[in-house]
């Protein structure tokens, strides 16, 4: 029996990526809790694994040639695991194409946009001294409105993100788009968007990913403590 996956995680956005992925492909792992409010993300321990100092991260005792792999950066991870097992990656080049696209789109796009946002509207407000500076919150909300419209436009043409077909681009993309009322969005104008929501919300691998660990799940807007370890420099 293959010893199982070992999965660095909090219950984030990104952290979700992973454990959804991991779900949705039958996959055997094992979670081990890095408490970003706690600043565990900065111990030598984890760094080994993620030297950028941030979650998620696995370490797969079954990796290329039989040896461990330990891989950092969600978007990687979720590459990995669709090239290992096959699955959630397109069967087409075209498809595989389209799988990439989307995927990069989230991380370089949706993921940074939305963080942002949720930053400037939620966190800094509150920080002490506070920042609650305008121009920063409408310039991401305002961009993570766009992004949330190019996606729907995606979401018109087809059932899923990449086609029609489910993959890793809407594991990525669904725990950020599932916080859209924190980032002061609306979804009246983005019908297309709200189906998929409710869709990919019903799957049970994308429920059991989201529900792990979620008890530990916080808001950190008014703990001044939790910030200075999220935010440090």
């Amino acid at each position: 029996m293959t010893d199982p996956i070992d999965l660095y995680y909090w219950p984030t956005p990104n952290g979700w990526k992973v454990s959804i992925t991991l779900e949705e492909m039958g996959l055997s792992y094992q979670t081990h809790l890095v408490d970003i409010g706690a600043g565990e993300q900065f111990s030598p321990d984890f760094l080994t694994n993620a030297p950028n100092n941030r979650i998620p991260a696995i370490i797969d005792p079954d990796g290329p040639d039989g040896a461990a792999v330990s891989i950092f950066e969600s978007g990687a991870i979720l590459q990995y695991l669709a090239e290992k097992t096959g699955q959630f990656d397109g069967s087409t080049p075209r498809e595989k194409i389209a799988v990439k696209e989307w995927l990069m789109w989230q991380m370089g796009g949706l993921g940074p946009m939305a963080g942002q946002a949720h930053h400037f509207l939620k966190y800094a407000p509150h920080m002490n001294p506070p920042h609650d500076i305008p121009y920063a919150k409408e310039r991401y909300r305002s961009e993570t409105a766009r992004l949330y419209g190019v996606l729907d436009r995606q979401l018109a043409k087809h059932e899923f993100v990449a086609g029609d077909f489910v993959s890793i681009a809407d594991f990525s993309i669904w725990g950020w788009a599932s916080l859209w009322e924190g980032q002061q969005q609306t979804l009246e104008d983005k019908p297309h968007m709200a189906r998929w929501l409710a869709v990919m919300g019903a799957r049970r691998g994308v429920a059991a990913g989201r529900a792990v660990f979620a008890e530990k799940r916080a808001d950190f807007a008014g703990d001044s403590k939790a910030q200075a370890k999220l935010f440090k420099k």
